[in-house]
């Protein structure tokens, strides 16, 4: 694609990258195909090359209106496109610098910004969020069945992360929403990696990965967070004795942000060699089970048979999109799950995204809704016994949509060890 940016913006780092992004793509249409929101609504600029051309304008110097910011709005970031396209598009990347131009240049409603200012300021507040979500248990029986389901109620006391001490030791990210909806996710991963010989260890200054804010178009605001988290493992990461081998994270929304850290921050002159290598440690914890495979089935064979399922369990696995799309993790938990016993159902259309994708479900109701209701048709197709995920906010929003439990596949590892 040929660009002409205008020089107000292609001498900036933006400008080069979005240029280099741009000229990558060949109008091949490959992601209409992929693209959650043009399969609703079948509008180009609903689809990865129609908002690739309005960021193309827009950097080139043409009108930006209200049906620009409509258009980039609507879409769910899920990178499915850049999963198919044969070029390589760096869909994802180019959609942050536009988003953010259009911020710029055109003004939302006051509710609009209020909204948005609210999400930014309560869901990364770890302590704000839990009372709140102690408040609306208190009236979950009032509320409507869809509801309910969303808001589930206080999980049992969870246990403390520490426990033996082992050679080996890994960081873990609390999260924002997370510690408070399903704490036991977290605990859980540290009993599982405890058997495995390696302890897990939180830095308590660490607080949202920042892509909350980040994707909401405060990007300054998320890069804040991201420094802030870099600074509270970096003790940790450079230490002389034991240096931990991994980040964590249990959330594979937080973990496709954390892993582009490193490219994040690349301009920033204090703290870019320091994001590329957390970035570099940072795993999804599919991927630290999965290289444990040696370790870990010899305990699945040994675990206290009370503890095991009588019979294989029948479960679908929903792959979030910043799994497979995001961290191309797609086929990485499967077999686990299968090792510990469970026959995995088959799931309709697995590339599509369920509609959460971080305030997605907030700022678009009416998609994400239509977009959920298609996911459980689809992972419920044979008629599973629950539904597995890989991400807090999936697990959330599907959860609201249907009556079958919907857990973290980590919890259910550790069930069939005997947890």
């Amino acid at each position: 694609m040929q660009t002409r940016l205008i020089d107000l913006i292609k001498d900036t780092p933006e400008g080069k990258e979005a240029d280099a992004i741009l000229r990558s793509c060949v109008h091949c249409g490959f992601c209409l195909a992929t693209c959650p929101t043009y399969q609703l609504l079948g509008n180009e600029l609903d689809s990865p090359r129609g908002r690739i051309y309005l960021i193309k304008q827009m950097l080139e110097g043409q009108e930006v209106t209200e049906k620009t910011q409509l258009h980039l709005d609507r879409c769910l970031t899920c990178r499915a496109c850049e999963t198919t396209c044969p070029s390589g598009v760096q869909y994802g990347h180019l959609l942050d610098i536009g988003r953010g131009m259009v911020e710029q240049k055109i003004q939302r409603t006051p509710y609009a910004t209020f909204k948005r200012y609210t999400l930014r300021k309560l869901l990364p507040n770890r302590t704000l969020f839990s009372t709140l979500m102690d408040v609306a248990r208190l009236g979950r029986p009032l509320l409507p069945a869809h509801l309910k389901r969303a808001i589930q109620p206080k999980p049992a006391t969870a246990r403390n992360l520490s426990g033996k001490a082992h050679t080996r030791s890994m960081l873990i990210l609390d999260g924002c929403v997370q510690p408070a909806l399903t704490p036991n996710t977290n605990h859980t991963t540290a009993r599982v990696l405890d058997r495995l010989g390696i302890s897990v260890i939180a830095a308590q200054e660490a607080g949202c990965c920042g892509a909350l804010a980040y994707h909401l178009n405060a990007q300054e605001e998320g890069l804040s967070a991201m420094r802030r988290n870099i600074d509270a493992w970096w003790p940790f990461i450079t230490r002389s004795e034991n240096p931990v081998e991994a980040l964590i994270v249990t959330a594979s929304g937080c973990g496709v942000t954390v892993k582009e850290y490193g490219h994040l921050l690349q301009h920033d002159p204090i703290y870019a060699e320091k994001a590329a290598r957390t970035s570099s440690l940072t795993r999804d914890i599919s991927e630290v089970i999965a290289a444990e495979t040696a370790t870990l089935i010899p305990l699945l064979q040994t675990a206290n048979p009370s503890s095991k399922p009588t019979s294989p369990r029948s479960l679908a696995f929903h792959a979030p999109c910043t799994l497979q799309h995001g961290m191309k993790l797609k086929g990485k938990i499967e077999p686990i799950l299968q090792a510990a016993g469970f026959n995995l159902t088959k799931v309709a259309d697995p590339h599509l995204c369920c509609g959460s994708a971080g305030t997605y479900s907030i700022l678009q109701p009416k998609l994400s809704r239509q977009l959920r209701d298609n996911k459980i048709t689809a992972l419920t197709m044979e008629n599973p016994e629950m539904v597995a995920t890989a991400n807090i906010g999936c697990q959330m929003h599907l959860q609201g949509g249907t009556s079958l439990p919907v857990r973290h596949w980590i919890e259910l590892l550790d069930e069939s060890l005997g947890g």
